[in-house]
């Protein structure tokens, strides 16, 4: 019940672009463990894939099922309860909805700011031009993508799992950032099975993949990777701007 709750409060965090899970993980003060039991897991699936029968047996008796699974099952829980909310919102409320999550996204740069441990020229140069470019890229196009492809879901599963594993930085932001936010949302209330399934393996081949390299970053560049972070949501802030078209 006490990681279901945890789940409940990650998966608030996720649906909610600007918010991190990761965040919360740590707020929550469950992040290591969580690394940890998705590093595990991650070597599970490594092994199975490449037919190690024995060492996969042995790899899924060192994950912490329960805890993974107590996660998971409230993170679920909560997506499913607020994705309807999210979506009327962006409906009926856009430029309110908009400065809502621009604020969210302020609020997670001050955040991940103050993870940054040793403030220098290098990491500011990091965070200008990540910014810049981020900024600049997101000016080409920032509509969202209306009746996607199937396998954009595969990609976006892969895009927002990052955020279970960096803490600053929130999923559903990156999926509006790639304009895959609304149509998430509405897969998850309309229960579009393949989409959702799509998305699902998109975030498991995504986990497996950056995991462990995200980790090994997290560890030896630790303050690069949040300086990054905290310019890529910096600069794409522009995405979020409440009113693209003027004030009136």
């Amino acid at each position: 019940l006490l990681n279901f709750a945890r789940g409940v409060l990650m998966g608030a965090a996720n649906i909610v672009p600007g918010v991190s899970g990761g965040t919360m993980a740590l707020v929550l003060g469950i992040y290591e463990r969580l690394i940890h039991t998705i590093r595990v897991g991650s070597g599970a699936l490594s092994s199975l894939l490449r037919g190690r029968w024995a060492e996969t047996r042995q790899r899924l008796g060192e994950v912490e099922w329960r805890f993974l699974l107590g996660l998971g099952f409230g993170i679920l829980a909560a997506s499913l309860a607020l994705a309807a909310v999210i979506e009327r919102l962006l409906e009926d409320h856009p430029a309110e909805t908009a400065a809502l999550f621009f604020g969210l996204v302020l609020a997670s740069i001050v955040i991940a700011w103050q993870m940054i441990r040793s403030h220098d020229a290098v990491r500011y140069g990091v965070m200008a031009v990540v910014a810049v470019a981020a900024f600049l890229l997101l000016g080409l196009s920032t509509s969202e993508i209306t009746d996607p492809a199937i396998w954009l879901f595969l990609i976006a599963g892969a895009v927002a799992i990052i955020a279970m594993i960096l803490p600053g930085v929130s999923g559903s932001f990156l999926l509006l950032m790639i304009g895959m936010y609304e149509a998430f949302l509405a897969a998850i209330n309309d229960r579009e099975a393949l989409a959702l399934t799509v998305f699902v393996i998109g975030a498991v081949a995504g986990l497996a993949a950056f995991s462990t390299l995200l980790d090994r970053l997290l560890r030896d560049h630790h303050d690069t990777v949040i300086a990054t972070l905290v310019g890529l949501m910096a600069g794409s802030l522009r995405v979020l701007w409440p009113w693209p078209d003027g004030v009136d």
